[in-house]
């Protein structure tokens, strides 16, 4: 590990304070070491996120003011605040949220349990695993840009082809992570639960289950943020409502401040999806700490 990685690098250290033990922790920096209790961790991140917040929006106006860019082109920081207070506050702007927060959450609901299906089929049968699996792999050649068009055909225009976009872009990196998970248990795990004589119901929700969680849960980070980007494609082929309709809105009218509006309210909501998965995986993994 090089020096300048090595400055970096966050470990926990215990120092003993009369009989009791008080975590803290130590953050090397080029300029020297930093400590500080374990509980202000939060605060720490929470102030590193905004330096790094601000040190964004400060290079950003200074690459506006350095180029003497016009706002149809790149839009200040000031631009595209006024533009948020602008948008913000009106119904039609939650209803641009609505919209696509159903097509990605019904995607990525729709496409979770579906992975989580097939690939436990896929994990357990070697025949259909055989069959179907070259079969997936070819389809995910196909660009999903190419089969939004034919989903707006076939299922008209309304949320449902957004839904089977955001499915279809969320599927296969679940179907990875469950099959992956479920073949990755180890065979001594198995024989030692046979040899406890465990059923197929206990092999199922004591073994497979906790084994093969990590991986699962880590392709539903990866499906989350997946899930916005499909519904936004669905959205782009044809739609009246959402925030891919608010960005081909803002590019038409050369209100790129809007565009930035809509892309910081996407970022936002795959903040929030990988968030919630986060937690999940916190709180369901607890017992690997």
């Amino acid at each position: 590990m090089s020096t300048s990685s090595r400055s970096w690098q966050i470990k926990e250290v215990a120092m003993a304070v009369s009989t009791n033990s008080t975590r803290m922790v130590s953050i090397h920096l080029p300029f020297g070491a930093i400590r500080f209790r374990r509980r202000y961790m939060p605060l720490v991140r929470a102030g590193g996120l905004l330096l790094g917040a601000a040190v964004f929006v400060a290079a950003w106006q200074l690459v506006v003011v350095l180029g003497n860019y016009p706002s149809f082109i790149l839009p200040s920081p000031g631009d595209v605040w006024a533009e948020v207070v602008r948008t913000v506050p009106t119904p039609a702007f939650w209803g641009h949220i609505a919209a696509t927060g159903t097509a990605v959450l019904g995607g990525l609901l729709a496409g979770t349990l579906l992975a989580v299906l097939a690939g436990y089929v896929l994990a357990k049968s070697p025949i259909i695993n055989f069959v179907l699996s070259p079969l997936i792999v070819a389809s995910q050649a196909i660009p999903i840009v190419a089969v939004a068009p034919l989903l707006a055909i076939w299922f008209g225009y309304g949320i449902t082809p957004k839904i089977v976009t955001s499915f279809l872009i969320v599927f296969f990196p679940i179907l990875i992570s469950v099959a992956a998970g479920l073949r990755s248990i180890e065979p001594n795990l198995i024989d030692l639960m046979r040899s406890l004589q465990a059923n197929r119901r206990q092999m199922f929700l004591k073994l497979e289950v906790p084994a093969a969680l990590p991986m699962i849960l880590s392709g539903l980070k990866v499906g989350a943020t997946l899930s916005v980007i499909g519904a936004i494609v669905g959205e782009f082929v044809n739609s009246d409502q959402g925030l891919g309709f608010l960005i081909k809105q803002g590019n038409g009218e050369y209100n790129t401040a809007r565009t930035f509006l809509a892309l910081i309210a996407l970022s936002l909501m795959a903040l929030l999806l990988y968030g919630g998965v986060a937690l999940l995986e916190r709180k369901w993994l607890a017992w690997k700490k």
